[in-house]
């Protein structure tokens, strides 16, 4: 209900250019670091048919030149139905200017697949209620299966959200997903944790025993 609300007290717009501002930040400080972590970062109806959006977050970039490559920015499918040419310009700006763009929460709205031509698209992200229900739903399951073959015909990365069982995450490996995110991959966490949790994986402690 936060969302919503945020839109309708015209609230959204400063808080998303805020938070880009705390993510590019932060993403610029990774990258002196040496550490390749994405960033992704949602993006409202009302920040994408915004005629305006794209420049201003243009200019937040101003000095930050590889920062916008290791950015994601997530729209859903509703969030370029209601102005499509406006949004279709905003999402092709960014996009211009490195950002990946993705689609959020794919198979819950209404667009057309006509869309997926258009748009600058470089991620799906499957909904979550189709993720949690696949092993028990074989229609489920084949929602996920086609939109994951959809996205690679497409050439797109596809990301499984609502992953909160190794058995999904273990099925989700076998039809072919790229990418996901749930409880089961790893829980929000604040950027000192997850600086640790990159260099464990980067670093991992070398096993002992004879070579």
């Amino acid at each position: 209900m936060f969302v919503p609300l945020a839109e309708e007290s015209g609230l959204m717009r400063n808080m998303t250019l805020c938070i880009l501002r705390k993510a590019i930040a932060q993403q610029q400080q990774w990258l002196e670091q040496d550490m390749r972590i994405r960033i992704a970062v949602n993006l409202s109806m009302l920040d994408v048919t915004d005629a305006t959006f794209a420049k201003q977050v243009k200019n937040m970039l101003q000095g930050y030149p590889q920062v916008a490559q290791w950015m994601t920015l997530e729209v859903t499918e509703s969030g370029f139905m209601h102005f499509p040419n406006i949004a279709l310009n905003t999402l092709r700006a960014l996009a211009n200017l490195g950002f990946r763009i993705s689609i959020d929460d794919y198979g819950t709205g209404y667009s057309s697949l006509s869309y997926l031509q258009q748009l600058p698209v470089h991620e799906l992200k499957i909904d979550q209620s189709f993720v949690r229900q696949m092993l028990a739903d074989k229609k489920s399951e084949a929602i996920v299966q086609s939109t994951i073959d959809l996205g690679h015909n497409l050439g797109m990365e596809v990301v499984a959200e609502g992953i909160e069982s190794p058995a999904i995450r273990h099925r989700l490996r076998a039809l072919g997903c790229d990418l996901g995110q749930g409880y089961a991959v790893a829980r929000p966490m604040p950027a000192n944790e997850l600086e640790v949790l990159y260099n464990r994986q980067a670093n991992p402690p070398e096993s002992g025993g004879t070579p």
